[in-house]
């Protein structure tokens, strides 16, 4: 079998939630096709990262994106009933790229991941091959909660893009011999938007070898909150924490410290870092598993999240407890919730913090050890990917 993959980004370094998934679907793709992939890439540290890629791959082709023509042509399409999602992952190359490599290699069936990248399935010459869809979550009901909860005119904008969203993703479930999500939830509400369509729930996993600590837990008082720094629920999710629940945490914990890790912070979280307050904004760093392992508790503090939030199984792979949010909870697999603790409101949220902060680290992991990460390695959650593919055709 011979696979078009296309991906909004580089699924390479498996650092954020949106190349993990990807990392893993294309390592997957290889223990039973050959795969061609076709991957937007968004900066030069993006493009760096090609010749990683190659390994994975049959065949890499990247096309490389423009912020400045994106935000241009994002505000061109405010007007017509384009998506934003699709002019911001978007490229000249892309296209043309898509073309050449077809005429290389003639896919048997095509993999778009995420609907950002899959408007360009719905025109030739993708249109003529079968189309598996793995949408990972229904996207244009994370655009309806931010604008319910935004203010104008970003509320606008927002219920737009909900709206645009939800009409591509009806049109292309339906397009596609199958269309994946992550949760039995995303799998209702797709359901509502694309009755009839065939929706498979391939959920996501975690890499349990990797994350594992290699020693006993660490003393010590430290939080740690995990994202990319810029994406809106993250921005959201960090203010806070920071200011609404870790004051309280700091009045029973006075020497607990707050990590907030993740790339590109926005100055609105770059301005959380406080050293009075134990409040650390580290910014990018190359390998999580360190911080990770030096924590005694993990913190998921989203108010808009939709799907499995991976910063959660991964905080428990390297065993730490985890205080979670209901909107993330929702997305926590079964096997992982035993080590999660739910809170609602600044104040139980910081109660929780604090309760497991006063655990000795011993009591800490064990809390952590009830989750059964071996069940979801990505391998299980991925096999039957194998089948879903061969269907398509």
């Amino acid at each position: 079998m011979r696979v078009l993959f296309l991906t909004h980004r580089l699924p390479y370094a498996p650092n954020r939630g949106d190349r993990v998934r990807a990392y893993h679907l294309l390592r997957q793709l290889r223990t039973f096709a050959d795969v061609d992939l076709v991957s937007l890439v968004h900066d030069d540290e993006e493009s760096a990262h090609v010749g990683d890629v190659e390994a994975l791959a049959t065949t890499v082709t990247a096309a490389r994106t423009s912020r400045i023509r994106a935000l241009t042509n994002s505000a061109l399409a405010l007007p017509t009933p384009r998506p934003l999602s699709h002019t911001m992952l978007d490229s000249p190359d892309l296209l043309p790229a898509i073309k050449r490599v077809v005429r290389a290699h003639p896919p048997d069936v095509v993999l778009a991941f995420c609907t950002g990248i899959a408007h360009v399935v719905v025109r030739p010459p993708l249109d003529a091959f079968p189309l598996v869809v793995d949408m990972v979550d229904v996207d244009s009901a994370k655009w309806a909660a931010l604008a319910g909860s935004s203010s104008p005119p970003r509320s606008w904008i927002y219920a737009r893009e909900a709206r645009l969203l939800a009409r591509f993703e009806s049109t292309i479930a339906r397009r596609a011999a199958a269309t994946l999500v992550t949760t039995e939830k995303e799998r209702e509400t797709l359901r509502g938007l694309a009755p009839g369509a065939r929706i498979e729930v391939v959920q996501n996993g975690v890499d349990a070898e990797t994350l594992r600590p290699p020693g006993p837990p660490l003393a010590g008082q430290t939080v740690v909150f995990c994202g990319v720094m810029n994406y809106s629920p993250n921005v959201e999710g960090a203010v806070w924490l920071a200011r609404e629940v870790w004051p309280r945490v700091r009045q029973s914990c006075p020497d607990a410290r707050l990590l907030l890790i993740g790339s590109f912070p926005t100055r609105e979280v770059q301005q959380l870092a406080d050293a009075a307050a134990g409040v650390v904004v580290t910014g990018h760093v190359d390998d999580l598993r360190p911080y990770l392992w030096e924590s005694a508790v993990a913190a998921a503090p989203l108010h808009t999240a939709r799907g499995v939030q991976n910063k959660v199984l991964e905080a428990v792979a390297a065993g730490l407890p985890t205080v979670v949010t209901p909107v993330v909870l929702a997305g926590v697999p079964a096997e992982i919730r035993p080590a999660c603790v739910t809170a609602d409101g600044a104040s139980a949220f910081a109660e929780a913090l604090v309760t497991f902060l006063k655990r000795s680290p011993l009591e800490r992991r064990s809390a952590a050890l009830q989750a059964n990460v071996n069940a979801i390695t990505w391998e299980h959650r991925l096999a039957p990917l194998k089948d879903i593919m061969a269907s398509a055709l």
